[in-house]
């Protein structure tokens, strides 16, 4: 970094702690003076009510590495799930003590982001977002239309935006963000934890024996399916595409697991019967587990709606040498997923081109599997920790010197919303 942004100190601001997160939050704490706010101790409980089903804690650490700090929450039903469940009013004052020469929110769909927002507005300090909203979410002609002048007025203040993908980019721009205010700063994962623990998972034989213990032959074809069995996911399109590529001689052998576990549970195990005993449900697992599932199958399947706004476990399953089949309405489908190469995309709700496609991915595992391994290396590299960053700081270097006038300058917001948020 320059002597723009040499010890520079940065404030962040998250909801609550999470694993995908963290890792950054660890690497960003060895070049900044940096703090990080939660607004909500999510607990094991909110877990399951999130559509796991299941009440768990992570099982990776998420508060080493960096100084944090809880932030009172004085909603009457704190929580994620809602704008107004994460409402934080002292971060005026902690944002006005803390001297902070920039600060960055992930996103503005909850009460606190909007606060930290002012508070910084107030005090000349610089603003960076990060979300990974897009176009294609579905929404009514009226809503969009009721959103389209705010959001255009909003967005285009805030100093810098860390765009993370395509679509996320297209977002912005629709709402008037200029380029010069747009960053690069993609969604990733901790490669590094995936790739390690997936060569362990099968040098020491781990992957081999999840096949074993699911009745999966050793030379079978494996779909994996990660995620909430909930609508949005559409985890009954890989059942119904996998009956499909049953029916074809090239699918005789092909098998689909479903990590995971959501109200969905019951009628996909009733679908599931029509697949010839083909489909396995692992249950839900753990992140330190998942490397270990990523290895012991041949590509994963990602099948979910436009409100799968991006899809971390793509970036997981390529971070293991897996391709990966995902609709076209997944947000990193553009970035991540190049036809013949890295896997293919199929139209959403599209079983019977889903089904030709998970034959498709066979013969190129089969007949190029080096490339494919080359083409996906190259993929992560720049979907990575080390990207994210190096965005990251090409945005403080803008926002974190003298300005011209108008990038970083502080507009006051409407006196409406502003009461609103105090």
């Amino acid at each position: 970094m320059d002597s723009v942004s040499a010890n520079l100190r940065l404030g962040i601001l998250a909801t609550h702690p999470i694993q995908y997160q963290v890792p950054w939050f660890r690497h960003l704490a060895s070049r900044f003076d940096l703090e990080v706010f939660f607004a909500y101790k999510q607990d094991a409980a909110g877990q399951s009510a999130a559509g796991f089903d299941v009440p768990f804690q992570w099982d990776v650490p998420l508060l080493e590495g960096y100084s944090y700090r809880w932030l009172r929450n004085v909603a009457r039903s704190p929580g994620v799930a809602r704008f107004g469940g994460c409402d934080t009013p002292e971060l005026a004052g902690l944002i006005g003590a803390g001297r902070f020469d920039a600060f960055l929110v992930f996103g503005w769909n909850k009460k606190c982001f909007l606060q930290a927002v002012l508070a910084c507005r107030r005090r000349g300090v610089p603003v960076l977002m990060r979300g990974d909203s897009q176009l294609a979410t579905q929404r009514s002609r009226l809503k969009k239309a009721a959103k389209y002048l705010p959001y255009r007025w909003f967005l285009r203040r805030i100093d810098a935006h860390l765009f993370v993908g395509q679509r996320n980019r297209d977002y912005l721009r629709h709402y008037g963000v200029s380029d010069k205010r747009l960053f690069f700063c993609p969604h990733f994962v901790d490669n590094e934890f995936f790739a390690s623990r997936a060569a362990a998972a099968s040098a020491e034989g781990r992957s081999a024996q999840i096949r074993s213990s699911l009745g999966i032959p050793a030379d079978a074809f494996v779909l994996l399916f990660v995620g909430k069995f909930v609508p949005r996911k559409r985890p009954a399109d890989l059942i119904d595409a996998l009956r499909r590529a049953l029916e074809s001689p090239g699918g005789r052998d092909v098998y689909a697991v479903l990590v995971g576990d959501g109200p969905l549970r019951g009628s996909l195990e009733q679908s599931a019967a029509a697949c010839n005993g083909r489909v396995r449900f692992a249950g839900f697992r753990n992140q330190s587990e998942l490397p270990a599932y990523y290895e012991a199958a041949d590509a994963l399947v990602l099948p979910s709606d436009a409100s799968e706004t991006w899809g971390l476990v793509v970036n997981e399953a390529m971070a293991c040498g897996r391709p990966c089949l995902v609709s076209d309405a997944v947000g990193c489908g553009p970035d991540l997923v190049d036809n013949g190469l890295t896997g293919f995309r199929f139209a959403l709700g599209d079983t019977a081109t889903l089904a030709q496609r998970m034959l498709d991915l066979r013969h190129l595992v089969e007949d190029g599997r080096q490339n494919v391994l080359r083409a996906l290396a190259d993929k992560m590299q720049a979907y990575s920790l080390e990207a994210a960053t190096a965005g990251l700081e090409r945005a403080l270097r803008s926002v974190c010197r003298p300005c011209d006038g108008t990038a970083g300058a502080p507009p006051t917001l409407p006196p409406a919303l502003e009461a609103g948020l105090k």
